[in-house]
């Protein structure tokens, strides 16, 4: 393992696809790297990311055996995580991996493991977690000022590109999760997970998917994902029982509003009966919409994990932030293959009454009310 630290850390990314490019650029211009390689097999595509001063291979093992790399990014399939992350920490290399951090719960802990064995840092980009918006969403409910989270709505829908090996839910969801992840305190929960999906164009895998995860004290969160929806809304609602927070990352004048409105319950003892009667009142107070400053979340994630490196510690999503979402992700998928009965997938008990009216006598009855 490298030891070298004044300066830049050395750095490597392999992968120039399609999230590549945004890395090599975040890594290029930070004063906290050095990039040294860029790394891909189709070299053509290499040299036109990498641009003129940087060097380039199509050599995994040459970017490893490179005493200048004390890092590597990865932004190859989800697929390949798992090997490549691997190889280079098994050759003493920091791992940040694109997300997902593999595809699979077992792969990824591998990875964690080795990790902590080696004494590395392996990070996950779970790249909203660096954005200005999400960092004051987590500051927000972790001081109280929205007091205890009841519940979490959250939509990632447009016209998307039907994937030709995953589902909506692995493709969509893992932002929004780790996002919960990041921002709820205690972190995502990995178990009680709901799942639904559906696939009506007859894709072969859910292009529309909800879940649902429990939350402390009988709250719930829902992620809903969605390739076919023809408008694109990025929005996220966390409700507590002070304020709620509404996120929406379309919207770059109003990311966040707080809105001290909501439902209060008080409960009351009645006298002489062994029961409490409860008295519903709805707060109507101020909005609210905090500044935030303008920074590309990129540059923050490059920054966090220099640091990490440095101070030894683990970053802010670190691997097991990762492995939290691919447990969840999991979950969903057994879910769907199981197609595992769930509290609205019981029909519904038809209560005793009286029977429907016929239609004519209801419609004498409608005429008699004009």
């Amino acid at each position: 393992m490298s030891t070298r630290t004044p300066g830049p850390l050395g750095i490597a990314v392999i992968g120039a696809g399609y999230w590549g490019p945004n890395l090599v650029r975040n890594f290029g211009g930070s004063p906290d790297w050095s990039l040294e390689l860029v790394c891909d097999l189709d070299l053509e595509r290499a040299r036109r990311v990498a641009g003129p001063h940087v060097e380039v291979t199509d050599s995994v093992e040459r970017v490893l055996d490179d005493p200048r790399i004390d890092a590597v990014a990865i932004a190859t399939p989800a697929r390949t995580h798992h090997g490549l992350a691997l190889q280079a920490l098994s050759a003493g290399k920091h791992v940040l991996v694109e997300k997902p951090l593999a595809d699979s719960v077992t792969r990824g802990r591998t990875m964690v493991d080795l990790a902590d064995a080696q004494g590395l840092v392996l990070m996950t980009d779970h790249t909203y977690c660096y954005t200005p918006a999400v960092q004051r969403m987590r500051d927000l409910v972790g001081s109280g000022e929205l007091g205890q989270v009841h519940f979490v709505d959250s939509v990632r829908i447009n016209l998307g590109l039907v994937q030709p090996d995953i589902d909506v839910l692995w493709d969509l969801a893992p932002h929004d999760l780790a996002i919960l992840d990041f921002v709820l305190p205690g972190g995502l929960p990995t178990t009680g997970i709901g799942a639904t999906g559906a696939d009506p164009i007859g894709a072969g895998r859910a292009c529309v998917g909800h879940l649902t995860l429990p939350l402390p004290d009988d709250g719930l969160a829902h992620v809903h994902v969605n390739w076919l929806s023809p408008t694109k809304i990025r929005q996220m609602v966390i409700g507590g029982s002070r304020r709620t927070l509404v996120w929406d990352d379309l919207n770059p004048q109003q990311r966040l509003s707080i809105y001290d409105r909501g439902v209060d319950l008080a409960r009351t003892s009645v006298a002489g009966a062994d029961r409490a009667a409860s008295t519903v009142s709805y707060r109507l107070g101020d909005t609210w919409s905090p500044a935030l400053p303008e920074r590309e979340a990129l540059g923050s994630m490059a920054t966090e994990f220099a640091g990490a490196i440095r101070e030894g510690r683990p970053a802010l999503t670190d691997g097991r932030s990762g492995l939290r979402v691919l447990e969840v992700l999991e979950a969903a998928s057994q879910r769907l293959a199981d197609r595992t009965p769930t509290s609205y997938d019981a029909p519904l008990p038809v209560p005793a009454g009286p029977p429907p009216v016929p239609r004519q006598a209801a419609a004498a009855v409608m005429e008699g009310a004009r």
